[in-house]
């Protein structure tokens, strides 16, 4: 039987991705986003009815208000979406029964402990989109408590706003680009993360008698005991400077254009919103219970490179780096 995916926010990095994934290793995916469901309005009676509608085995929660710099203006509509409408769609899956994939974000740290995060660290977001999030996981837990919780950073992908894109764009604006190198973390890429959760959708509903997932894990995320939080990034590290000369790497060798990247510092660089100087997030409780890791960062973003540079023939004559 064909597993099938409700997916909230149709035009998201995440959800672009596992709409163009979930057919390939065949699955069903219903992406749905405004004006069908605006999280910022929509009650659990009305994401009910849309799930409902879809036939839909697993619910991915993948819609949220990303805008960090606004949101320091804009609180209560990052909270009626990131909290309010989190929990309205993890009401609707649990009534209906259905696991419940929630994506969160490595802003709900500080960033003040020199090592990676590990899911029982204390929280302390530094902003209103950290904030928010960190509400939007505590409501969706109280809601469907056999929910996962997954936190990723610095995502990025071929589609949508992101961090790569803008330094493309950049680079063939710019002579030079000045890019912070005093906030380290985890670059992930949208497609890794559409994978991971495919794979997570398909060991939940996998029948009863499934040999179990990880090392002492319980076979099914409809136990609560199975639910939580769970850290879901890419391997490796980097600064948003040494992802930025990483880009520009992978650009040059791909034949477009790339500029030299100038390391700054976080006061060199002020922003309406604080981040965090460390995102980076242990994801070793994923892999010991569900045996999902994602590829290092570096692979990804070659992959998301190709996608949108090609890379040039053997017969062709490369650029200068």
């Amino acid at each position: 039987m064909t597993l099938r995916l409700f997916v909230t926010g149709a035009t998201g990095q995440v959800a672009t991705a596992l709409t163009e994934a979930g057919p390939r290793r065949g699955l069903t995916v219903t992406a749905i986003g405004r004006p069908d469901l605006d999280l910022e309005t929509a009650d659990a009676d009305a994401v009910t009815r849309l799930i409902e509608a879809s036939g839909a085995d697993v619910v991915v929660s993948a819609a949220a208000y990303t805008a960090v710099d606004r949101a320091e203006s804009e609180p209560d509509r990052a909270f009626r979406i990131n909290r309010d409408g989190a929990a309205a769609v993890a009401r609707a899956a649990a009534r209906l029964g259905l696991p419940l994939l929630h994506l969160s974000t490595d802003y709900v740290f500080d960033g003040s402990k020199p090592e990676p995060y590990r899911e029982s660290d204390p929280t302390a977001p530094l902003g209103v989109y950290g904030r928010s999030k960190r509400d939007g996981e505590l409501a969706v837990l109280e809601a469907h408590p056999s929910a996962l919780v997954l936190r990723t950073a610095w995502v990025y992908g071929p589609t949508g706003a992101n961090f790569l894109r803008t330094m493309l764009r950049l680079a063939g604006e710019r002579e030079r680009l000045r890019v912070v190198d005093d906030q380290i973390g985890n670059p992930t890429s949208a497609l890794d993360i559409a994978e991971a959760l495919i794979d997570l959708a398909l060991k939940a509903t996998a029948p009863a008698d499934t040999p179990a997932i990880g090392a002492g894990a319980p076979k099914r995320v409809q136990s609560p005991a199975m639910g939580g939080i769970f850290h879901m990034t890419a391997a490796g590290e980097t600064s948003w400077c040494g992802f930025a000369r990483a880009i520009m790497a992978g650009s040059a060798a791909r034949g477009a254009r790339a500029v030299p990247v100038d390391a700054i510092g976080t006061a060199d660089y002020p922003t309406p919103a604080r981040r965090p100087a460390n995102s980076r997030l242990d994801c070793s409780r994923l892999a010991e219970h569900w045996a999902v890791r994602l590829p290092d960062w570096r692979h990804g973003l070659g992959t998301v490179l190709d996608r949108l540079l090609p890379p040039l023939s053997s017969k062709e004559t490369r650029s200068p780096s």
